[in-house]
Formats: structure tokens, C-alpha cells, sequence
């Protein structure tokens, strides 16, 4: 959902965190004398600078402690940030608009019998990892829905991650404020003409690897990986968000429907 942020004067305490590039570290040198430069547990804003990487390891990090963030572009894509300004940044910070993300909550069972659980604000993506295709059974809420997907890999996508990987992999774009998930396959062969589903973001998507042995699947949570992976489940967890900023008429949704377009 996206909704207004604050007025002015409510982001005193500013934490800038550095991507650790040239142009991100020169970017935090010029800002943290005009801005100060607090401690991101005492903050009322985490200014992040850097590029869509460094966004999502910030919004992991900060994921539970309901503190928004606000992206300046120091790196390549920035698709998630905004452009970098150093004069005005509190009034920006006042006027901006906040885009809270749910994001994906995976549990993948390995071969030895192992549950990990990681969280995704993008996508949780299942994939190959040696030269032969993976097999896979797909379920949504208990149900048996493909018997067997012969492919590259399969991915469940949130509305704010539509545009990374999923489009990628010729996924449908999200709206932001839609409450669908995107299930996208990644080179199918088997059936050659599936092309995905959209799915009610209160679905459980279950993912069964065949004959895993023979043909190994990775699970990765945006930047996490679980390797050698049998069964993976995948739901979208309500009760923990993200919240990231962005200047008017920039917003995150407004980003997703320009992508629609083309530009």
C-alpha cells in the first residue's frame, strides 16, 4: 500500500549508510556535515546511498524495526532510489511518500533434512544448479496445480520486485498496490506454453523438487541462497513491512506503471 508520509521537521536523526563505492563514499563525506550523520538505531531515517543492492540489504536490515528508508542513487540501475541532491534532504524527507512492502517469507527443507527460512522483498527464486533442466511439482494452497515443470527454475514475485528478475523472465509487471504474486517459470521446456500465474497474495505456493539428486535446486531469497533444496514453501508474510521513500511524483508505484509503458 502507499500512503503519505509525515510533515516536516519529523526526520531530525539521519543515518546515512554507504554502498563502499567511490561515488557513494564521496556522496556520505559531503552530506554528513550538513546532516549529521546518527546512529541507525537512534534514527528517525535511514538515508541509504548507493544503488538497488544496497536498497535491499538496507530494507532487510531495518525490516523489523519500522524505520523507513530513503535511497539516494550512487550506483547503476536505481530503480528503488531517488536522485541524489545534497542540498534541501529534510525537506524532501518531509514532502516524500512512503510505499510499504510485504515481503516473501520462504522455507526451504534440504536434502539433509534441514528448514531455513529467509525473507524477500523481490523474489524467491528456485533454480538449477548443473547443466540438466530442474523438475518440479507445483502446488498453491494444498492443491496440486503442475504435476511437473521442466525448467531453468520457477520464481514467486512481490508487486515491488515485478520489475527485477520476474520481468526478466517475461513476468507480468504488478502494480504495487495490487494484492496479487506473481509464479513465473525461468526457460520452461515442460509444457512449453506455460507462462505463469498470478496468484492472490494470501496463497501458499509449494514447490516439490524431482528427483533431486540427479538434478540439484538452489532456493534463493533475493541475495540468500540454499542450496540442495527438496521442498520449498513460499507466502506472502502480512505481518512484517518494509517501509521505503520516495520524492512526489517518483513514487515506487508510480515507477512500476512507467515501466508498463516502456520508459
Amino acid at each position: 500500500m502507499i500512503a503519505a508520509v509525515g510533515t516536516k521537521g519529523r526526520f531530525e536523526r539521519i543515518a546515512f549508510l554507504s554502498a563502499g563505492t567511490p561515488e557513494a563514499d564521496d556522496a556520505l563525506a559531503r552530506l554528513a556535515p550538513l546532516y549529521g550523520n546518527a546512529d541507525p538505531a537512534k534514527a528517525d531515517v535511514i538515508v541509504a546511498l548507493g544503488g538497488d543492492g544496497l536498497m535491499l540489504q538496507t530494507l532487510h536490515r531495518f525490516m523489523d524495526a519500522a524505520k523507513p528508508i530513503y535511497g539516494m542513487n550512487r550506483g547503476s540501475v536505481g530503480f528503488l532510489m531517488n536522485e541524489f541532491q545534497e542540498n534541501g534532504l529534510r525537506e524532501r524527507l518531509a514532502n516524500a511518500h512512503a510505499s510499504t512492502i510485504h515481503p516473501l517469507l520462504m522455507q526451504a527443507t534440504t536434502v539433509s533434512g534441514d528448514i531455513k527460512l529467509a525473507r524477500a522483498i523481490n523474489e524467491v527464486s528456485l533454480l538449477r544448479q548443473s547443466y540438466q533442466a530442474a523438475k518440479l511439482r507445483l502446488s498453491v494452497d494444498g492443491k496440486e496445480r503442475l504435476a511437473e515443470l521442466v525448467a531453468d527454475g520457477v520464481l514467486v514475485s512481490t508487486p515491488a520486485g515485478s520489475t527485477a528478475y520476474n520481468l526478466s523472465a517475461n513476468g507480468p509487471i504488478l502494480p504495487l498496490d495490487t494484492n496479487l504474486i506473481a509464479l513465473t517459470p525461468i526457460s520452461a521446456f515442460r509444457p512449453r506454453r506455460w507462462r505463469g500465474a498470478l496468484l492472490p497474495d494470501t496463497a501458499r505456493v509449494i514447490v516439490d523438487i524431482l528427483e533431486s539428486e540427479k538434478r540439484p535446486v538452489a532456493a534463493v531469497a533475493d541475495h540468500f541462497e540454499i542450496r540442495d533444496v527438496v521442498r520449498v514453501e513460499i507466502a506472502m508474510d502480512h505481518g512484517t513491512g518494509a517501509v521505503i521513500l520516495h520524492d512526489p511524483g517518483h513514487s515506487l508505484g508510480e515507477r512500476i506503471l512507467r515501466e508498463q509503458f516502456g520508459y
